[in-house]
């Protein structure tokens, strides 16, 4: 990513990477997520002939093969693990931890074809997202590469008058919108492009509307400003951009996260993270700092009641000398 910055408020939100700078990507974006798209479209088939419960069974082969071949994710795993369950993770820990992603990534099938009858879906803090309903204005919803965004925006589609809007780099959107299509070409996500030009203008204007962003900000596309948190009792960065922009929106920032809790149940979560409608422009650094650190703390609090529901298979601890910390 170039490390030109524009000094604008829309450098809250970055551009996607020019390809000569990709030797500066986020360690992330260089794994290949292997047989993704072919495993898909036989889940695709195989899930909606077959029916959850017996379609599931073929889970259990695809994670034992990566269970046994993926050695560069196995040792960032077992990193994870060992901080999340505070001891050596087993084996059964790992199989578990991968087993509850592919679960996850399966029951978008469902979900996406709007068989949430088929799920148990608890929600803790629809009074949070019902008092910022009432303001008339929307609100970023924060969360993270953990459970099932998914089973979140099901949740949003059943609740009067809360329709999740999701904001994510291109090349995400690209690849989101062909999962969508290959699960239900009836499908239309509503998406805004991080990265072009009048991506901040589209945001504020969803969120005048009382329409929620909702975005994923743990991971970042390599050389943009961090902020340096404990997770999990070691050091770790963040990216500021996500908050920063809600800072200069001046809106809520609610947290939300879908976790796979076994069986057919999901439990997700909404929890009040920062409020900066009020927020004089010279507080606003503080605030953001803030709310970050409220953000890492969420994320720690899930981690440790749901361990096998992280899906940062990479070294999200590894510092990065090309980020600049703000």
């Amino acid at each position: 990513m170039s490390t030109d910055r524009d000094p604008t408020p829309h450098a809250a939100i970055s551009r996607d990477p020019a390809p000569a700078a990709a030797a500066n990507d986020a360690e992330w974006l260089t794994r290949r997520e292997r047989g993704s798209s072919g495993l898909l479209r036989l889940m695709v088939r195989v899930s909606l002939g077959l029916g959850r419960p017996l379609s599931r069974a073929a889970l259990y082969p695809i994670v034992l093969y990566f269970f046994l071949f993926a050695p560069d994710s196995r040792h960032w795993e077992q990193r994870y693990l060992r901080l999340a369950l505070g001891r050596e993770p087993t084996a059964r820990d790992r199989f578990r931890h991968l087993l509850c992603f592919a679960t996850a990534i399966h029951d978008r099938v469902f979900l996406i074809n709007d068989r949430e009858d088929l799920f148990d879906i608890s929600v803790d803090g629809a009074d949070v997202i019902a008092a910022q309903l009432g303001t008339g204005k929307g609100a970023f919803l924060v969360g993270s590469h953990m459970g099932s965004f998914e089973v979140v925006n099901t949740v949003g589609k059943r609740h009067p008058g809360l329709h999740i809007v999701m904001a994510m780099y291109e090349r995400n959107a690209r690849k989101i919108g062909a999962t969508l299509a290959a699960i239900n070409p009836a499908a239309k996500p509503d998406i805004i492009a991080l990265g072009r030009l009048d991506a901040m203008l589209q945001i504020a204007e969803r969120l005048d509307g009382g329409s929620c962003v909702g975005v994923l900000a743990d991971r970042t596309l390599g050389a943009e400003p961090m902020q340096d948190v404990m997770l999990l009792g070691e050091p770790a960065r963040l990216p500021t951009g996500p908050m920063r922009t809600a800072a200069v929106l001046g809106c809520a920032v609610i947290f939300m996260l879908g976790l796979y809790r076994g069986g057919n149940r999901y439990h997700v979560v909404f929890a009040p993270v920062a409020d900066f409608s009020n927020v004089p422009a010279g507080a606003r650094a503080a605030a953001v700092h803030a709310a970050i650190d409220r953000y890492a703390a969420l994320i720690e609090r899930y981690c440790r009641s749901d361990p096998h529901n992280w899906f940062n298979f990479y070294d999200f601890w590894a510092a990065r000398s090309t980020a600049p910390r703000t």
